[in-house]
């Protein structure tokens, strides 16, 4: 087949496809359609209830149908609601990572008794995140010359240092 003749039946294949659309490209759309207006449902696995650290833990699934994804704060409303908590920073959501393609997103959730259990177990930036903690802002030539300074002590001279700190943080 000569090249003449290939380029014929590729445009003749393309006005056959914009006067005849294909059957499922209109029903496509009308299904996207529907999808984002469907409702987000949440599911829970791997429930266990961990009394060490004052918590309930567990997987999230959000099937979200339509939408790019929903925001933490939602999320944690609706849990909160789920679970009958007083305060909704006692709920932290942590790793959501969406599928691709969207439509589902998987992460993990912990349900804290109080917000002294919050304080006591979560990392500072969660609490940061949460509300619960202030971010103090310091530069980085300090972080920097502390680190280097730390580094020059040794053994007890260490705990020396942290207490010659301190003591001068204080004053």
């Amino acid at each position: 087949m000569s090249l003449g003749m290939s380029c014929a039946i590729s445009v003749w294949l393309l006005a056959l496809t914009l006067v005849y659309p294909p059957p499922h490209a209109s029903a496509a759309k009308d299904q996207d359609a529907i999808m984002a207006d469907g409702p987000v449902s949440i599911r829970e696995r791997k429930y266990i209830r961990n009394p060490l650290l004052q918590r309930r833990q567990f997987v999230v699934e959000v099937i979200h149908p339509g939408k790019a994804n929903l925001s933490r704060s939602e999320l944690a409303a609706q849990l909160s609601k789920r679970h009958k908590v007083a305060d909704e920073k006692c709920v932290v959501l942590k790793g959501f990572r969406s599928n691709f393609g969207g439509g589902k997103s998987v992460g993990f959730a912990c349900i804290y008794d109080s917000i002294e259990a919050v304080k006591k177990v979560e990392q500072k930036f969660t609490l940061i995140r949460q509300g619960l903690a202030e971010k103090v802002e310091s530069s980085r030539k300090q972080i920097k010359e502390a680190k280097n300074r730390g580094k020059k002590t040794r053994g007890t001279g260490v705990r020396q240092a942290k207490h010659k700190a301190k003591r001068s943080q204080d004053s």
